[in-house]
């Protein structure tokens, strides 16, 4: 059974007048016979009761007709949904981000997509950056955003810019007339940071090990953006990827370059290698790179 002899079915068995039908479906009428010979051939039985004056539906065709319009409405739908989808006039796109990119840069990637495909739904998880690997990983977003998780079979990563971490402060602190903060001063305070296994935490005490150095942790949290109010209250000093810069200093804590150890990590974006991704997924890649390419 195919859609063309379904269609052939329905145009016969609504206007029962092979000449009318053969308009309707854009066949010749031998080849309009033989669409619908072919479909009783295929069901087993005829569908349609003819003789040289009338032609009339069969009982068992009267009960296909119902089913058979509602399976050529079917197809017809599912085509104009992937037009529209190829379109880009309907689909929906999943992403997930680390929350410092995803309160900081984020909104404004989301402008520039909607301002082009305003009939494109998104969904953004806002999620720290293990979870945007492994929801990537499991196929529950097509894009991420993150820090670059180092080689994975299964993963592709694009390069958007590199983040270099800057030290944070609460304000009226004594090195914050500072133009550069070294690391050897900033590890001497009480260290605030992320809780293990953060990738961010692990890289600050990798790079501070390298220089024969060690944060004095007195606090650790789940969130960066908890970190900054707890050093805006004065509780302690840290060191961030400097895309939180406008968060801290929203938040009232002050930010400085941070020195020896530099801490740098590329951020880009996440996709799976192996199933590729939707129209809808591709276009709003583009639209990552050209803003945060040309932005930093």
């Amino acid at each position: 059974m195919t859609i063309k002899q379904l269609r052939a079915f329905v145009a016969v068995a609504e206007t029962l007048s092979f000449a009318e039908a053969c308009s309707r479906v854009h066949l010749s009428q031998p080849a309009l016979s033989l669409a619908i010979k072919s479909l009783e051939e295929s069901v087993g039985g005829r569908l349609f009761s003819r003789t040289t004056r009338s032609l009339a539906l069969t009982p068992d065709g009267e009960a296909f007709l119902p089913v058979a319009q509602r399976l050529v409405a079917d197809w017809d739908d599912a085509q104009e949904d992937l037009h529209n989808r190829f379109k880009l006039r309907r689909g929906k796109v999943a992403i997930a981000a680390m929350p410092s990119f995803a309160a900081n840069l984020l909104p404004q990637a989301l402008r520039n997509f909607r301002q082009l495909h305003t009939n494109i739904n998104m969904e953004v998880h806002d999620v720290i950056a293990e979870q945007v690997v492994e929801m990537v990983s499991k196929g529950r977003v097509e894009l991420g955003i993150s820090f670059d998780p180092g080689p994975q079979e299964d993963l592709n990563f694009i390069t958007l810019f590199d983040d270099e971490f800057i030290a944070v402060l609460p304000d009226g602190h004594e090195l914050q007339h500072c133009d550069v903060i070294e690391g050897e001063q900033l590890f001497s305070y009480d260290f605030i940071t992320l809780q293990r296994p953060s990738s961010v935490r692990l890289l600050i005490e990798r790079r501070a090990s390298e220089m024969g150095l060690m944060p004095k942790t007195a606090f650790d949290t789940h969130q960066l953006a908890t970190v900054g109010r707890m050093v805006a209250t004065g509780l302690g000093v840290s060191a961030v990827p400097a895309l939180c810069r406008q968060q801290m200093e929203e938040i009232g804590a002050i930010c400085r370059p941070l020195r020896n150890p530099v801490i740098s990590r590329r951020v880009g974006i996440l996709s799976r290698r192996r199933s590729g991704l939707s129209v809808a997924a591709e276009a709003m890649q583009q639209v990552l790179i050209d803003t945060y390419r040309q932005t930093l």
